[in-house]
């Protein structure tokens, strides 16, 4: 079921009479403070509304009122687009991404995973965590290229795009605190693994089945390995995805961290992986990027 919650804060604030209301800027989103009793004090990062009544009284002092309201909804969507998350979820990666920071010493991220498995979602809702910068190395294929990569493909086959795409990730191996994005092919190439683990690389496993749901549901035309002109379109990238998936699924093994759609599930007692938001991901993979890194430095806990 999903949680929602709203607040509402009204502050009186004085200005001298020389400051000029229009000096007041609104702005749609920002940072609200929250009480003790909801969890440990934090901020919390979220979109709000306002209503800001300016009044003048007789000592020549203005009044401003200003009513900031604040609402969340938890989401159980993992596609792209815009996403809630549950105040909890919200607060446990902010003390999460604090505490992986020292062990992190501001290595990037790496995401890999089949088509499908959310990587650019949860990319972004992790880079917003960690203050990380984003990328995907698909959108750096098509800047350079100029054109879509399924245009690429199309024009200049896979081999090619798997050279550029090489080379992307080369370029990005030299950035620090960034959450990549990888292509669900970019596992395939040893050189690829030699520039990816100067970072962190995490897998997103997700099951067939869903993958399957989620490509079939939005259509296959951005895909140029599975786009087809079947009107079965559910068989046919059934049948195509699993065939990727044997052939690259040892390869995806090779990342240090596997963050497991299923497992997520199981913790929060179902078995839909559908019901797992993106911001429980991106907690499972910090969670696991954490025990990996203590694991690496030698940490022992008594």
């Amino acid at each position: 079921m999903p949680v929602s919650m709203e607040t509402t804060v009204t502050q009186q604030l004085q200005f001298s009479p020389w400051i000029h209301s229009k000096s007041i800027s609104a702005k749609s989103k920002g940072s609200l403070h929250f009480p003790r009793r909801l969890a440990e004090q934090d901020v919390l990062q979220a979109p709000f509304s306002f209503d800001l009544r300016v009044s003048r009284h007789s000592n020549h002092r203005r009044t401003v009122a200003l009513k900031i309201s604040c609402s969340y909804n938890n989401s159980s969507v993992l596609e792209s687009g815009n996403h809630c998350a549950s105040v909890d979820e919200t607060l446990a990666i902010q003390r999460k991404s604090r505490e992986i920071e020292s062990y992190l010493n501001g290595r990037c991220i790496y995401l890999v995973g089949m088509m499908g498995s959310g990587k650019t979602t949860v990319g972004k809702v992790l880079s917003n965590a960690l203050g990380y910068s984003f990328s995907d190395s698909d959108s750096l294929v098509e800047q350079d290229m100029g054109i879509s990569v399924a245009e690429v493909f199309k024009v200049y086959g896979e081999d090619f795009f798997r050279e550029r795409e090489t080379e992307a990730l080369r370029k990005l191996s030299l950035m620090r605190q960034f959450v990549i994005s990888t292509g669900g092919g970019a596992v395939t190439r040893s050189i690829n693994w030699k520039y990816m683990h100067k970072g962190i690389s995490v897998w997103l496993d997700v099951p067939l089945e869903a993958l399957v749901k989620r490509i079939s549901a939005v259509g296959t035309n951005s895909r140029p390995l599975l786009h087809h002109d079947s009107n079965d379109a559910y068989s046919k990238t059934l049948v195509r995805l699993s065939t990727l998936l044997e052939e690259r699924g040892e390869a995806y093994a090779n990342a240090e961290v596997k963050v497991s759609c299923e497992k997520i599930a199981a913790k929060l007692g179902t078995k839909d992986v559908s019901n797992v938001t993106p911001m429980a991901i991106a907690i499972e993979a910090l969670e696991e990027i954490e025990t990996f890194l203590k694991r690496e430095d030698g940490y022992c806990a008594f």
